[in-house]
């Protein structure tokens, strides 16, 4: 497993995490300045959830007050973690409903971007749309199949999941929106990924699963949905015999160079 500068906050005995006030000041700098980039360009059912969360912007939120939100819509919940989990834990969290959040805010020196997934990147990225039922439902059989998936198998459904909920897009009555939790939590990747400059695709998960793709540069290409309840459908598809075709017909070539040594 990768390292990270990074360490988690711990809660006291009554379930209460508290930030430096500078961490907090880090929250409201990121939420004040995505909640204004993505008007216009999230979809809809991610603007509903923001609304029901009813995010603060002046300190980071505590986790119980998103599972009071969470499991009310979709009996969902969030699980505090440290900054890397194994792949095992991340498939054993979603299949129980359980979405991972690291309890971390990134340093102002990361303010646009890190690799690993903090507070901001969990909460505001992916929350809102917990509260969806067509995506917690995709997220949660894409935990339970992850759980009994080999290892290679893991690997498809890793791009699989790369490609939908942390960079997908859809199609929607009003244009092109963003649903994918790391786009929604980037100022850059939001605003390129709706410009002309990458390959925008019709989304096909046995595609999606053959994409390669690498964390630390603006995606060269993103799946379209033709509407976020497709990801519901997916849900009740054989997704593991698309894995096991992908697998035969071997990954695409990259978009992208290879990253430098």
């Amino acid at each position: 497993m990768k390292t990270t500068q990074y360490v988690a906050r711990q809660p006291d005995e009554s379930g209460f995490i508290d930030y430096p006030e500078a961490e907090h000041q880090v929250w409201n700098t990121l939420i004040t300045r995505q909640l204004k980039l993505l008007e216009g360009r999230a979809c809809q059912e991610y603007l509903d959830g923001i609304e029901q969360l009813g995010l603060p912007h002046d300190r980071i939120p505590q986790l119980d007050e998103i599972n009071r939100v969470l499991q009310a819509a979709t009996g969902w919940r969030v699980a505090r973690v440290p900054a890397l989990i194994p792949f095992q834990t991340f498939f054993e969290l979603l299949a129980s409903q359980q979405f991972p959040v690291a309890t971390f805010i990134r340093t102002p020196e990361e303010l646009d971007y890190l690799q690993e997934p903090d507070i901001f990147h969990e909460i505001f990225g992916h929350c809102p749309l917990l509260t969806n039922p067509w995506f917690a439902e995709f997220t949660h059989t894409y935990g339970k199949l992850g759980l009994q998936a080999s290892k290679e198998e893991r690997v498809y459904l890793a791009r699989l999941y790369w490609m939908t909920i942390e960079f997908g897009l859809t199609e929607t009555s009003q244009g092109r929106r963003i649903y994918g939790g790391g786009i929604l939590s980037s100022p850059k990747e939001t605003l390129y990924s709706l410009s002309e400059e990458p390959v925008h695709q019709a989304f096909d998960p046995l595609e999606a699963m053959r994409t390669p793709y690498r964390i630390d540069i603006l995606q060269p290409v993103y799946f379209v949905l033709p509407e976020l309840k497709r990801l519901f459908d997916l849900a009740h598809e054989d997704i593991m015999a698309l894995v096991r075709q992908a697998t035969q017909l071997g990954l695409h070539a990259p978009r992208f160079p290879p990253k430098a040594a």
